[in-house]
């Protein structure tokens, strides 16, 4: 499936559980809403038999990491139908810009910390076959997050 009929796939109800997330922490809204804040929708589409694995390494490591290197989480789904429900993760980052979204990724990718939880959650194999990323900017009619 294609990002486009994954996006159109997903009931807009299903970001509701950012913006109850956002409203029970203003002090991060601030640091994350600024006129030049972005938003990462990230896709991963797990190989066979390893979404269980992969959220378990989110659940334990990976979002600490994230907030480490300077990534806020807003909010992370799985699909409830087939055949997405097998395999995808689907979750939306803010950072403060651009420039420091690569900033945090090449932060975080030369992380030993992660380094090391990544080649232990892969000791059986790669969990990941492929990752869809897409930046997003609010629209000027969006509700602030």
């Amino acid at each position: 499936m294609d990002r486009r009929s994954l996006l159109q796939s997903l009931p807009a109800v299903a970001l509701l559980p950012a913006a109850v997330w956002v409203s029970a922490q203003p002090e991060q809204v601030r640091a994350a809403g600024s006129a030049s804040t972005v938003y990462e929708l990230r896709v991963y589409h797990a190989n066979e038999g390893k979404l269980d694995d992969l959220l378990k390494r989110f659940r334990e490591h990976t979002t600490r990491l994230f907030e480490k290197h300077g990534m806020k989480n807003l909010a992370y789904w799985t699909p409830l139908d087939d055949p997405l429900k097998a395999n995808t993760l689907i979750y939306v980052l803010a950072h403060p810009n651009r420039e420091a979204a690569a900033s945090n990724w090449k932060a975080f990718g030369d992380d030993p910390e992660w380094q090391k939880v990544r080649d232990a959650s892969e000791v059986n194999g790669k969990l990941v076959d492929k990752v869809d990323s897409t930046f997003m900017a609010l629209t000027d009619f969006s509700p602030a997050l």
